[in-house]
């Protein structure tokens, strides 16, 4: 069953529309920067917080995808298949965003100060005479942010593209081998254990919870990694439907589509657990220097993103994706999906822009055109990567399962 995804015209030409927009929004966002006359420190903080927000955040959530092809090898299931190529080709891609990632937070770490000469994004850059800062410094310096993202993000793009050559691999293999099926399985359980040390771990530490280097929670790795991995569920089911509508992936059935369904549904539970437990230790604790995080977004000028981001990641996924019907419904799963990733796109956003701005928090038409812009890459890249390989893995060991899937 050769099922071959061709790209439509109309959606070649909307990821370049949209990466045409992300490249004009930034050229204008530099043009601002050097010939405005009025520009302030917190504009050039804002140029490269936006840009720092959605390259980590496009990181992660496409980083997920090879997440979920290495739990499942490792748990030898079944139900992916199915529809395995679309995590394999947006796990392929984690290197485009991991090297925009790279670009902009080393640029970040070398170049960007402000007007006196601190660097107000990561603070423990130029930590002058802060005694706090000076006493994260054997953690917090710039060679330990370099070697760790390097290493982090070199890892992820690496096994990104590693699952997807052996699942293609196996096409070409004798029938029933089982030589590279056992490869994969011991490349996940690898894959697992860098995943731990670094998105549920020191990644988030350095990349985000550093832009107020003062602030820290132990759950915070923890937290961001239910955010991403929710989104990029999202993200997958996304592409599932597009490819459905499209006549392909016609092993997929609405089985499938109710398990992807189920894990948006209880990664938002797990998501507002972990919230509510960061949330709740430190407002029953009260200590200034950790309270002073939940102030500024909770009663500060962040108190709608703070309350919308309640409302879209786990009020509405309680309430709409609670019942079975809901997620075997093609519309309101996709629905969903969407207020999903914009919802942990908005948790993400207020991660980030308190930190270097303060109170001055814009959603406007730099945040937006930005935003598209990644949008444009991943429709592009994504696209461009599952017209290499029929989206039915033929020779997979687990194809008969999958076809028999009863969610």
């Amino acid at each position: 069953m050769d099922d071959r995804f061709e790209i439509p015209a109309r959606l070649r030409n909307t990821s370049l529309a949209f990466i045409g927009v992300g490249v004009l929004t930034l050229i204008a966002g530099i043009a601002c920067l050097l010939m405005g006359q009025h520009h302030t420190d917190v504009d050039r903080a804002r140029f490269w917080a936006v840009l720092l927000h959605d390259s980590v955040f496009f990181t992660l959530i496409t980083a997920v995808s090879v997440f979920i092809q290495a739990a499942v090898s490792l748990a030898q299931g079944s139900w992916i298949v199915a529809y395995r190529r679309v995590p394999e080709a947006i796990g392929a891609n984690v290197w485009v965003f991991s090297t925009i990632a790279i670009v902009v937070m080393f640029l970040i770490v070398f170049t960007f100060r402000d007007a006196h000469g601190v660097n107000t994004i990561y603070q423990w850059v130029t930590p002058g005479n802060d005694k706090i800062l000076l006493g994260k410094k054997p953690f917090l310096n710039p060679g330990m942010f370099v070697g760790f993202t390097l290493v982090t993000l070199g890892l992820w793009s690496f096994f990104g593209r590693k699952f997807s050559a052996l699942s293609q691999a196996q096409e070409k293999a004798p029938k029933n081998d089982t030589k590279i099926y056992w490869k994969v399985f011991r490349l996940s359980g690898i894959f697992l254990f860098v995943y731990a040390l670094t998105q549920m771990s020191t990644s988030p530490w350095l990349w985000i919870m550093s832009v107020q280097a003062h602030w820290y929670s132990t759950l915070f790795s923890w937290y961001t990694f239910a955010s991403a991995f929710v989104s990029g569920m999202s993200l997958i089911l996304l592409w599932v439907v597009y490819l459905k509508n499209q006549g392909n992936l016609r092993l997929v059935t609405i089985e499938h589509m109710h398990d992807l369904g189920k894990f948006m549904f209880a990664f938002s539970i797990f998501w507002t657990y972990l919230w509510f437990a960061q949330y709740m230790l430190i407002w029953y604790a009260n200590i200034p220097d950790e309270t002073q995080y939940f102030k500024l977004r909770q009663q500060g000028p962040y108190s709608v993103i703070f309350y919308a981001n309640f409302i879209i990641n786990f009020c509405m996924p309680i309430l709409i994706l609670m019942s079975r019907p809901s997620k075997r419904n093609y519309f309101t799963i996709t629905f969903m999906a969407m207020f999903i990733i914009f919802g942990h796109w908005l948790d993400f956003f207020q991660m980030v822009m308190p930190g270097p701005l303060g109170g001055n928090w814009h959603i406007n038409w730099y945040e937006i055109g930005i935003f598209m812009g990644f949008v444009g890459v991943l429709i592009f890249s994504v696209s461009n990567t599952l017209t290499k390989s029929s989206l039915v893995p033929e020779n997979n060991l687990m194809l008969k399962e999958t076809v028999v899937h009863l969610s």
